[in-house]
């Protein structure tokens, strides 16, 4: 009986302690495919802020801007699948861009969605002298015009 207490108490010293790490045990970098002091940005600062009360950790804003979101999209997928780097954006960057473009990543594979953020509306505007007064009169307007549209931005 001697030696089976021996050689447990010797299989409990030689084992050691196990211990799973704190998450997050150091900084959160959300990528923003976009230039600083834009909405984008001053979303995911806004939101960082508060994770960082909830998390008890600093969130990093590293905005990687080019290639209409797809650079830093692309830098986000690469990083270290450590749930330590998250990448925000919207409809553009997450979406058209891969029916757009031949990305170096795969947007619904290499991507998964984990929280869907409030979005800015949208408007369409015009000079005074167009005469439509809703989306219907301006598509009717623009498709009577002897020239298509040339021009557009969201």
């Amino acid at each position: 009986m001697r030696k089976l207490v021996l050689a447990v108490l010797a299989m409990l010293a030689l084992t050691g302690t196990v211990s799973a790490e704190t998450y997050p045990a150091h900084p959160i970098t959300i990528v923003v495919p976009f230039a600083a002091g834009g909405p984008s940005d001053a979303m995911a600062r806004i939101l960082g802020e508060r994770m960082k009360q909830s998390l008890g950790e600093v969130l990093l804003i590293e905005n990687v801007t080019g290639a209409g979101g797809s650079i830093g999209v692309g830098r986000a997928v690469r990083s270290a699948p450590d749930g330590y780097t998250i990448s925000f954006g919207h409809l553009g960057t997450h979406v058209a861009n891969g029916a757009i473009y031949k990305l170096g990543y795969d947007l619904v594979t290499d991507l998964e969605p984990v929280v869907l953020l409030p979005s800015n509306p949208m408007i369409i505007v015009s000079k005074n002298a167009v005469p439509a007064k809703s989306l219907k009169e301006l598509l009717e307007w623009l498709k009577s015009r002897p020239a298509p549209p040339t021009a557009g931005t969201a």
